[in-house]
């Protein structure tokens, strides 16, 4: 058997070339996602950039929450109002006397549509007015907060001396008395999926792109499948269908643990406090699980309607209470960040490989 060596030996110039058998040949190693390795620091640097890294993660808790709740204030919360022209007009007035800027009057045809709105959150409460027989309803499932600022609107109309029925049409459920479980479900299934994208980087650095994948869609269902069965099977406290709750709460897990991963990828250790501050801060604060996005300044408003947790917040609201509001919308913004993020890694890992293949070439 003939013995073949491999060697960076270069054959003489006048050699024929049927002689040149050893060449030297570089192989790629093995396609993987994970980022440039980086010497630990060293010095004064290895002193500061802990502390300055924790206090800006920091920081911007305390800076966002205390922006978005500190005296949170309703911006043009929409009331549905069946009623005379003369009626209409009279109580608009006395709304904006009393709570300027807080509520948006908009007029509807008769009661059943009116009432439809505030089953389908397009309108918080709705005041409707027959004659001598007045009365608000509103939606409890809301929450506390939008319960104790629309009820007052029964001494609107005719002043205080004359309260019209104040009805809840749509109340929370037993096992969710404060309206916060959805909140505090989401809050945990993102901080499991900055975890873990924190976390993949840490214990298997060399993963391959298929495998990276298929432990993000491992962890997603596993972990909404917990969630669900803890939330609604366990305590019954997101009265929504198990199959549609599970879904959007696995679709949440893996846009933000693939937007976790993505941005570590791209930006490498500096990925885990850019995930923090995006996906853990910024992404509760304007899930609207606390408070409906009508109550966050305008700054912060417009993030409710794309990051994962405000979408994946309404739409289980909208499963569980709201006649599915929101979850055609949740379901596509949910696998757009997914896919767009798995994507990320896969295009990087397209431009390593190619990078690798190029360089072996040229030596």
């Amino acid at each position: 058997m003939d013995t073949v060596i491999i060697t960076d030996a270069h054959p003489p110039a006048d050699e024929p070339p049927s002689h040149h058998r050893h060449r030297h040949r570089h192989v790629p190693g093995p396609q993987t996602d994970a980022p440039p390795a980086r010497p630990g620091l060293t010095g004064p640097k290895a002193v500061i950039t802990p502390v300055i890294s924790v206090l800006v993660v920091g920081l911007a808790f305390v800076s966002v929450f205390l922006a978005a709740f500190h005296t949170p204030t309703a911006h043009r919360l929409p009331v549905a109002v069946v009623a005379s022209d003369h009626s209409a007009a009279l109580f608009d007035v006395r709304l904006q006397r009393i709570a300027p800027e807080a509520f948006q009057v908009d007029r509807y045809p008769d009661a059943a549509s009116a009432r439809d709105a505030v089953e389908h959150r397009q309108a918080y409460a709705a005041y409707l007015s027959d004659g001598d027989k007045s009365k608000v309803v509103y939606a409890g499932a809301n929450g506390p907060a939008v319960s104790a600022l629309v009820t007052p609107l029964a001494s609107v109309p005719h002043g205080e001396a004359h309260k019209i029925p104040v009805v809840d049409i749509l109340p929370l459920s037993s096992g969710d008395s404060r309206g916060l479980s959805v909140f505090y479900a989401s809050f945990g299934l993102i901080l499991a999926g900055f975890l873990f994208g924190q976390l993949t980087y840490q214990v298997a650095p060399r993963l391959s792109f298929g495998q990276r994948v298929l432990s993000l869609a491992l962890f997603a269902v596993l972990g909404g499948l917990a969630t669900t069965l803890i939330a609604c099977t366990a305590f019954g406290a997101i009265p929504g269908p198990f199959i549609g709750i599970f879904g959007v709460v696995t679709l949440m897990a893996g846009a933000v643990a693939a937007a976790t991963v993505a941005l570590i990828r791209v930006f490498g250790p500096a990925g885990v406090p850019l995930g923090s501050i995006f996906m853990l801060i910024i992404g509760n604060a304007t899930s609207g699980g606390v408070l409906p996005p009508s109550f966050l300044p305008s700054w912060l408003q417009p993030l409710a309607s794309v990051m994962p947790a405000g979408v994946g917040v309404r739409a289980m609201d909208g499963l569980s209470y709201f006649h599915h509001d929101g979850l055609t919308r949740g379901i596509v913004i949910l696998c757009c960040w997914i896919a767009a993020c798995v994507g990320t890694m896969f295009l990087l890992d397209r431009i390593a490989a190619t990078s690798g293949i190029v360089h072996a070439a040229t030596r």
